[in-house]
C-alpha cells in the first residue's frame, strides 16, 4: 500500500467564529499521487486547501504531514515543514526580476546551494532562462504561473499544493500548466489541487475528490470521474436519468 504523505480528517475551519465554511472534509494523499479536489463553486475548495496551509482558522479536525500533526502550525512555517503553497493570485513579486523571485524563496536554504539551486530551476522551466532579468509583472500568465511554481519547488517540498492553477490562462497556457504539473509529478513531488477546470485536472490526476458545500461527498480514480454520474450530479447539478429514455428525476 502507497506510503500515506497528507491526512486530513473531519477538517472545518471557516473565516468567523461559529460559521464554517469547511465542514468535516477529509482527504488522503499518497506519496507521489496528483489528488485533485472538485465542487462546484462556493463548495469550499479553496478554503479547504487555504486551512490546510495554515492560512484559514481551523476549528475542528486534524491536518498530518507526513504522520506529523500540522493542524496548529502558523502559515509562515509550512514551508519548513514541507509543505509549499501556491495560491491563485499573488504568487510572485511583479516588481521584481524573475531571478530575486527565486532567489527570495531560497529563505530556508543554506547559501551555498542556493546558486545551484536556481539553475535547477531554470533547467525544469526553461522559459523563464531568457525572463531571468525581467520584472515578474511583465511575464504572461503562464510563465508566471511557472514562476510561482519554481518558487514552491525550489524548497524541495513534500507535497505542492495549489489553488486553480489554470484560472485566467488562455487554452495555450492551461495545457502547459498541466503539462508541468504532470512532470512535477515524475520528478517524486506529491500534489493536491484544487481546480475548476475539471476535465484537464482529472486526465492527469491519480485520484480526485468531490468537495459539496464543504464536505467531501465523492472520491475516485481520476481516469473514471468525469464520466461517473454521481459527480454529474454534484458537481455539475444533474440528476442521472434513472433509465433510458426517462427523463431526470
Amino acid at each position: 500500500m502507497s506510503e500515506t504523505v497528507l491526512e486530513v480528517r473531519d477538517l472545518e475551519a471557516g473565516y468567523e467564529p461559529g460559521v464554517p465554511i469547511v465542514r468535516g472534509a477529509s482527504i488522503t494523499v499518497a506519496k507521489g499521487e496528483i489528488v485533485v479536489v472538485l465542487g462546484p463553486n462556493g463548495a469550499g475548495k479553496s478554503s479547504f486547501i487555504k486551512a490546510i496551509a495554515g492560512l484559514v482558522p481551523i476549528t475542528r479536525g486534524t491536518v498530518f504531514l507526513d504522520g506529523r500533526d500540522i493542524t496548529a502550525a502558523p502559515a509562515h512555517t509550512m514551508v519548513r515543514l514541507g509543505l509549499a503553497f501556491v495560491p491563485q493570485t499573488e504568487n510572485i513579486f511583479p516588481l521584481m526580476s524573475v531571478e530575486d523571485n527565486l532567489r527570495v524563496a531560497c529563505g530556508i536554504l543554506e547559501r551555498r546551494e542556493i546558486p545551484g539551486r536556481i539553475e535547477e530551476m531554470y533547467a525544469a522551466f526553461p522559459d523563464l532562462v531568457r525572463q531571468r532579468r525581467t520584472a515578474a509583472g511583465n511575464l504572461s500568465g503562464g510563465q508566471r504561473q511557472m514562476l510561482a511554481v519554481a518558487r514552491a519547488l525550489i524548497v524541495h517540498p513534500k507535497v505542492l499544493v495549489l489553488d486553480e492553477p489554470s484560472a485566467g490562462l488562455s487554452p495555450k497556457f492551461v495545457s502547459m500548466v498541466f503539462e508541468m504539473l504532470a512532470d512535477i509529478r515524475k520528478s517524486g513531488v506529491t500534489i493536491l489541487l484544487v481546480e475548476q477546470n475539471a476535465k484537464a485536472a482529472l486526465a492527469i490526476g491519480d485520484r480526485a475528490y468531490v468537495l459539496v458545500e464543504g464536505k467531501d461527498r465523492h472520491e475516485g480514480i481520476a481516469s473514471e470521474l468525469w464520466n461517473d454520474p454521481v459527480v454529474a450530479e454534484l458537481y455539475l447539478g444533474q440528476r442521472p436519468l434513472k433509465s433510458e429514455g426517462g427523463s431526470a428525476a
